[in-house]
């Protein structure tokens, strides 16, 4: 791991514990060379599965991706970036199998974003199901309002 400070590749593990539920490893690190201290994340890498999307192409599955949609949504609504890694978290280890629908995902994404903020929920649905007006806008509303 390269220090962030001098960019040595020689470094010390400090100290090693579970972080975000079990979903990965937090390492304290310090720099051999210059003494600098840091932390890393070390989690499952989840590349071999393959995204279906609706259009039949696959595509490998990419966090970044999620996670840009994740914050999409939750854009300017009080979601710590905690909450926003857990919901990522949760769908990362719902995944299973070599392949996965591309809605399967947008299904698990809106289960999480529904337990956290509705406003963030009805701005993924928006983008998802692809409202076409007002009416199915209104229509996603009242049915989160119903529950």
């Amino acid at each position: 791991m390269k220090c962030p400070r001098c960019g040595a590749d020689d470094d010390k593990v400090l100290d090693s514990r579970s972080a975000r539920e079990g979903a990965a490893i937090r390492r304290r690190r310090e720099c051999v060379t210059c003494g600098h201290r840091f932390t890393t994340y070390e989690e499952i890498n989840r590349d071999e599965v393959q995204v279906v999307k609706r259009d039949g192409t696959r595509q490998t599955f990419d966090r970044q991706k999620l996670e840009k949609a994740i914050r999409q949504a939750c854009g300017k609504r009080k979601i710590s970036s905690e909450q926003i890694k857990t919901m990522i978290d949760n769908v990362v280890a719902k995944l299973e199998g070599d392949e996965i629908l591309s809605t399967k995902i947008a299904e698990l994404v809106m289960d999480e974003l529904h337990k956290v903020d509705e406003v963030a929920y009805i701005r993924f649905a928006s983008v998802y199901r692809q409202f076409k007006d007002v009416a199915e806008f209104l229509s996603a509303i009242t049915e989160i309002v119903r529950k």
